[in-house]
C-alpha cells in the first residue's frame, strides 16, 4: 500500500494505472476509520483495479463553533485498516496541499438540496463537502466514487453536484449504512459519547424502525408519523432534537403525504454530540 501526501503523487500514481487499462475506486473519508468506511473500502476493491482512499479532515466544512480541532486522528490506526482491504492507494494531504490559499475564494454550492435538514442547522456544511469534494475529484479523477447511506443528504448534493458539473463519467455508488449490533449506525462521532449517551442514541434508531413499521401497516400521513417519532426521540432525557423529517427521496423537500420513496431523517444531540441516521420508506 503506497502512502501519498502531494497532488502530483496521487496523479502519477492513477496516471500508471490508467495506462495499463486499471479501473479506478475512490473513497473520501476524513479518518478515524471504522466498519462503515470498511464496507466502502470492500465494494471498491470488489468493483475496481485500483482503491484510492483520501484521509483528509477538510476544515470547510466545519462550522465557527463546530469540533474540527478535536475531531478525531489517528493516522497510523487508520493505515493498518486500510491494509486489511486492502487499499492500494492512500492521500494524506496537509491543508496547505488541498487549499493553497485559505480560506478558497471559490467554492461550490448545491442550492435547494442543502437547504433542509442538516443543511439548515449547519449552513455552511454543504458548500464545504461540495468544495472539498470537487477538488478530491479533480485530483483522483476516479471511475467510481463510494459514499455512505449513513449521510444521505451528502449522497443527493454529490450527484446533483455531478450532474451539474458534467462530472457524470464519475459513477456515484452508495452503500448501506454500517450499524452497530444494538442498531446504532457507525460514525466517528460515537467516540464522543458518555456510556448514557450512547445508550441513549439508540432511540434514533428505534425512531426509523418505528417509521418503517407504520408505513409497514399502512400509515401514510406523514406529518402524524413526524409527530410520533419526534414523541419516541423526545421521551428521551438525554435527547435534544435538531430535526425529524420525512422527505422527498430525490428533492428532499418534505413531503405530507407517501405515495412512492421517502427518506425518514433525524439529527439528535446527545450532550455536545449530534448525529444523524437515516431509512428509506416506500408507500
Amino acid at each position: 500500500m503506497q502512502v501519498v501526501e502531494t497532488i502530483p503523487e496521487v496523479r502519477a500514481a492513477v496516471k500508471a494505472a490508467r495506462a495499463q487499462g486499471k479501473r479506478v475506486g475512490f473513497v473520501p473519508t476524513m479518518g478515524y476509520l471504522h466498519e462503515g468506511h470498511l464496507a466502502l473500502m470492500r465494494r471498491a476493491r470488489q468493483d475496481c483495479d485500483l482503491v484510492v482512499v483520501s484521509i483528509f479532515v477538510n476544515p470547510t466544512q466545519f462550522g465557527p463553533n463546530e469540533d474540527f480541532d478535536r475531531y478525531p486522528r489517528d493516522l497510523e490506526r487508520d493505515l493498518a485498516l486500510c491494509r486489511t482491504v486492502p487499499v492500494d492507494l492512500v492521500f494524506h494531504p496537509e491543508v496547505a496541499e488541498v487549499y493553497p490559499a485559505f480560506p478558497p475564494l471559490t467554492t461550490v454550492r448545491v442550492s435547494a438540496l442543502t437547504d433542509t435538514l442538516c443543511g439548515a442547522s449547519r449552513p455552511s456544511h454543504f458548500e464545504g463537502v461540495a468544495t472539498v469534494v470537487t477538488k478530491l475529484f479533480n485530483i483522483v479523477r476516479p471511475d467510481v466514487a463510494y459514499f455512505g447511506q449513513k449521510d444521505a443528504q451528502q449522497v443527493a448534493v454529490i450527484r446533483r453536484m455531478v450532474a451539474d458539473l458534467n462530472l457524470d463519467e464519475i459513477e456515484i455508488v452508495p452503500v448501506p449504512t454500517v450499524r452497530e449490533p444494538d442498531g446504532l449506525a457507525m460514525s466517528s462521532r460515537n467516540l464522543y459519547l458518555s456510556p448514557a449517551e450512547r445508550q441513549a442514541a439508540l432511540v434514533l434508531f428505534r425512531s426509523l424502525q418505528l417509521a418503517q413499521d407504520r408505513v409497514a401497516a399502512g400509515q401514510r400521513e406523514m406529518r402524524a408519523l413526524v409527530g410520533e417519532m419526534r414523541a419516541l426521540i423526545s421521551a428521551e432525557p438525554l435527547a435534544a432534537v435538531d430535526y425529524v423529517e420525512i422527505v422527498d427521496y430525490d428533492t428532499l423537500q418534505p413531503i405530507e403525504h407517501l405515495k412512492g420513496r421517502a427518506l425518514a431523517a433525524v439529527a439528535v444531540k446527545f450532550g455536545k454530540t449530534r448525529l444523524i441516521d437515516n431509512c428509506v420508506l416506500e408507500a
